[in-house]
């Protein structure tokens, strides 16, 4: 057993560590003799059982004590069994850190195990898109499908690992350099290829029904990101037939307001509110990227049902909920 990697062991005072900074599993170690807070604090990150008996013991820590504070380590799961590394992970070193303190066990190539495998497309590759791609790379998906027809701007420099020279080449093949560098074990492709296990759609203005319809069709789970004016709006992640739909968000604009359909025919076409504002398309990305890993490891996402709407110049996001609408044929009501 080893101590979990990540985790802090701070000095509290006399007779008080703790250990880890994060509610969800700090613990303080209390009514300790001062021998062995000294000794705790003096234990390597990531420290084996034996080399915390021997720290413990260097300090002429009784064994009862000793055998005491093993035994809360241990129910307050912050000792994990010993792992052996992955060969070739996915993951990078802070990466792996971070997900093994997430991991019931303390092992984090599970997680670099279903990122490995798995196969992402983002359509739309500007700013946002471009920065998206190469979070994905670098978080370890396997597989990038990078699917843009436009060629790089001077505007989109500096993102995703984009440079000047990239200006005026095809946007695809140019990500697909960045997150190559973003992340080497990653595989690129510039065109569709089939179903994947997630689509990301990076639109401005309004959702396409057309593309999202295509997407509903083959039963192919999406995640929509539309960049408004002054906003940006992540999500829905649409499992068909069991999370609301795009198009149950429509309806339920229509709703409110019954000119919606005729305004965002108008927003569709091309040309229209292309601007990816700087801190909008890197907020964007992030909260993109969080929840496409979440469906791609089998965690819950917080857009099934739901969006995340981040507006300038509070910068920070509130969530937005729909249940599937009663009159759209997506089939999610079914059941509920």
């Amino acid at each position: 057993m080893r101590l979990r990697a990540g985790l802090t062991v701070l000095w509290r005072e006399p007779t008080q560590v703790q250990i880890g900074t994060d509610p969800r599993w700090a613990v303080v170690l209390a009514d300790l003799s001062p021998s062995a807070a000294r000794a705790l604090t003096a234990v390597p990150a990531g420290a084996g059982e034996r080399e915390i008996r021997a720290a413990l013991a260097s300090e002429a820590v009784e064994r009862q004590e000793a055998d005491a504070i093993l035994g809360h380590l241990g129910a307050a799961r912050l000792l994990v069994p010993e792992h052996r590394p992955a060969p070739r992970s996915t993951l990078t070193p802070a990466d792996e850190q971070v997900w093994a303190l997430l991991d019931a066990d303390g092992d984090s190539s599970g997680t670099a195990g279903r990122r490995g495998r798995a196969r992402v497309r983002v359509e739309g590759l500007g700013r946002l898109g471009a920065a998206l791609a190469a979070s994905l790379a670098a978080a370890g998906i396997g597989d990038l499908e990078l699917v843009d027809p436009g060629l790089v701007t001077p505007h989109e420099v500096g993102f995703g690992g984009l440079t000047r020279g990239d200006v005026g080449g095809p946007r695809g093949a140019a990500v697909a350099r960045a997150v190559r560098e973003a992340g080497p074990l990653v595989r690129t492709a510039t065109a569709r290829s089939g179903p994947v296990d997630l689509v990301v759609l990076v639109e401005h203005g309004v959702a396409d029904p057309v593309r999202y319809d295509a997407l509903l069709a083959a039963d192919q789970p999406h995640l929509s990101v539309v960049l408004r004016e002054a906003s940006v709006l992540v999500g829905p992640l649409v499992l068909p037939g069991r999370t609301a739909c795009l198009h149950c968000v429509e309806l339920y604009r229509t709703d409110r307001d019954p000119a919606w359909p005729r305004l965002a025919a108008q927003l569709a076409l091309p040309g229209v509110g292309r601007a990816e504002e700087t801190t909008l398309a890197m907020t964007g990305a992030a909260l993109a990227a969080t929840q496409a890993l979440a469906h791609v490891d089998g965690r819950a996402s917080v857009v099934h049902d739901a969006a995340l709407e981040v507006a300038l110049p509070a910068g920070w996001p509130r969530r937005m909920t729909w249940a599937p609408h009663h009159h759209c044929r997506c089939g999610a009501t079914v059941g509920r």
